[in-house]
């Protein structure tokens, strides 16, 4: 068991890492095997990240975790996993980093700290309180704007009912890039990425 200190160490570390390369943190489904199309759609991600110089992080585990990680580490980029105790899960075996926790909201927010971009990916509950949290923290400026984009026709249909909703309350709106293709969403970070630096 890693203690807080230890967990601010690497976090620091990770971070003093990303001066130098960044990190787009990916959420999605853990369920998706090798053989299903959305596993197959983030082992690409992952390729297509790690070309262009990019690490990514993700919770750790399988499923779509596993397939961007392994897309990334056989581009020679590294991947990051943010575990958490209370699973009685194995981590992706392409993970280069793990960071392991002990709650969900550090996990989630360790997730969010890590990642210079975030990409939502095809998921169920867990990773729609990851996309609404990231979503959150940027439309109220709890975190600086960063690149922000999902892949899948649900969080397509999800987050344009949010849009109508965050327009009457006169927030932000267009936080959320919506893409069809998983090259046009990896394109998007990247680009957006390269514009900040």
């Amino acid at each position: 068991m890693i203690t807080e200190l230890e967990t601010e160490l690497l976090l620091h570390n990770l971070l003093e890492f990303n001066l130098n390369k960044q990190t787009v943190t990916v959420f999605g489904s853990s369920v998706p095997l090798p053989s299903d199309l959305e596993y197959k759609l983030a082992e690409r991600l992952g390729n297509r990240l790690a070309e262009a110089n990019l690490n990514i992080c993700t919770g750790g585990y399988q499923g779509i975790m596993d397939a961007v990680s392994k897309g990334a580490v056989e581009k020679g980029s590294k991947a990051i996993g943010v575990t958490l105790d209370i699973y009685n899960a194995t981590p992706s075996k392409y993970l280069t980093e793990e960071i392991r926790c002990d709650n969900l909201f550090d996990r989630l927010k360790t997730l969010i700290e890590i990642g210079d971009a975030y990409i939502v990916l095809q998921g169920g509950t867990g990773t729609l309180v990851e996309l609404a949290i990231v979503w959150e923290f940027l439309n109220k400026n709890m975190i600086a704007s960063k690149p922000f984009a999902c892949h899948s026709s649900l969080w397509k249909e999800i987050t344009m009912l949010m849009e109508k909703q965050i327009l009457r309350e006169k927030r932000k709106t267009g936080l959320i890039k919506h893409f069809d293709e998983i090259e046009e969403c990896a394109d998007f970070i990247i680009s957006s990425l390269k514009s900040n630096r």
